[in-house]
């Protein structure tokens, strides 16, 4: 918006013409969703907590769990609200890919709001019943990547792997259900890492600032060039919500850390694991999004071993899934669980960033 107003006045006031820099109008979305989650957020925790909008807590988990009961959540909404204010304010208004990634954020979001809003005033740990949930995900996934793919250009549909400069295939209309089960994949993947404070939160703070740099380097034709990555004319404009995202995730961070006032719920987790999968699909990032959120992909991959185990062997490969919980029934304390994923993150968001040189 700053910049459509702005940006013409440069024939006056020359110092306008720094609006037309993605890094400065990305720099100022990370500032200011930061600074509106600083300044709702107490206020948000107060209003929750008089609604009586508490996280029930699951007892068959760690019993340290159980003094979290009551803790506000919803807190998603804070971070949803933070980055699509904040976004409109400092993006191009006409670039399409940034309002394709701000849909997504808004679809997704709705489903965990719904979600989180029966668990709530039903008090109850279920919430929407599982089969509706997942077939929500779908449908909104589904609608995204048709919209994608039918508005695409020449690079939509080839899928690039790490290491390789050029592209291993031409996926055609396979792209559609790909692109499905990725997004729905990507949500949930969030979703189950949100279990312990700050866990997620930190996580997504870590991956948005791989992608801010990610989407950057392949709007710019010099950059993707050097790196022999597919130049994406416009896409340099996702930077600016990857890092109000960023942003968003500090400000929240704020509040989420242990011992945590506030909870983000499914309608954070489910509107920001959709969002980042948006990016990567429309970047052609989307193999390289698995390493850079790898620690997402880790705790996915042990809930599904631990179900395939039990179901096969009657046996359980860990105390409990999703992983970090396998580590807390081990006598790790909650801090330390999520400051080692954290650091665990922080490598595979360096590891998948070299892979640009490394092709």
């Amino acid at each position: 918006m700053f910049k459509e107003f702005l940006l013409p006045l440069v024939k006056y006031f020359s110092f306008f013409n720094i609006f037309q820099y993605i890094t400065f109008r990305a720099a100022y979305a990370s500032i200011t969703a930061l600074f509106i989650c600083f300044m709702f957020g107490p206020w948000i925790i107060k209003k929750l907590k008089q609604w009586k909008a508490g996280q029930s807590v699951r007892d068959d988990g760690p019993q340290s769990h159980l003094v979290k009961s009551g803790t506000p959540t919803m807190g998603g909404v804070l971070m949803i609200l933070a980055v699509l204010f904040s976004v409109i304010l400092w993006q191009d208004l006409s670039n399409y890919y940034t309002w394709v990634a701000l849909i997504a954020l808004l679809a997704f979001g709705g489903i965990g709001f719904l979600d989180d809003y029966l668990k709530v005033f039903r008090k109850s740990s279920d919430g929407l019943h599982a089969k509706f949930k997942f077939s929500a995900q779908l449908v909104v996934s589904l609608g995204i990547v048709l919209f994608i793919y039918f508005n695409g250009n020449d690079q939509t549909t080839l899928l690039y792997l790490p290491f390789l400069k050029n592209p291993v295939v031409d996926m055609s209309w396979v792209f559609i259900p790909f692109g499905v089960v990725y997004l729905t994949g990507l949500s949930n993947a969030v979703n189950l890492t949100d279990g312990l404070d700050g866990l997620a939160t930190g996580l997504l703070l870590l991956v948005s600032i791989a992608l801010a740099i990610l989407t950057y380097v392949t709007g710019r034709a010099d950059y993707s060039e050097y790196l022999q990555i597919p130049y994406l004319v416009g896409s340099g404009e996702l930077t600016v919500l990857c890092l109000a995202l960023a942003g968003a995730c500090i400000g929240f961070l704020w509040y989420n850390a242990h011992p945590a006032e506030i909870f983000m719920g499914d309608t954070g987790s489910l509107a920001l694991g959709g969002v980042i999968g948006v990016v990567a699909l429309l970047i052609k990032k989307e193999i390289l999004l698995l390493i850079v959120g790898g620690v997402f992909v880790i705790e996915v991959a042990s809930v599904m071993i631990q179900v395939i185990s039990y179901k096969l062997r009657k046996k359980r490969v860990f105390k409990m899934a999703p992983l970090h919980h396998h580590f807390e029934l081990k006598g790790w304390d909650e801090t330390k669980v999520v400051v080692r994923f954290w650091i665990l993150g922080g490598l595979f968001v360096i590891l998948s960033l070299s892979t640009l040189k490394l092709q």
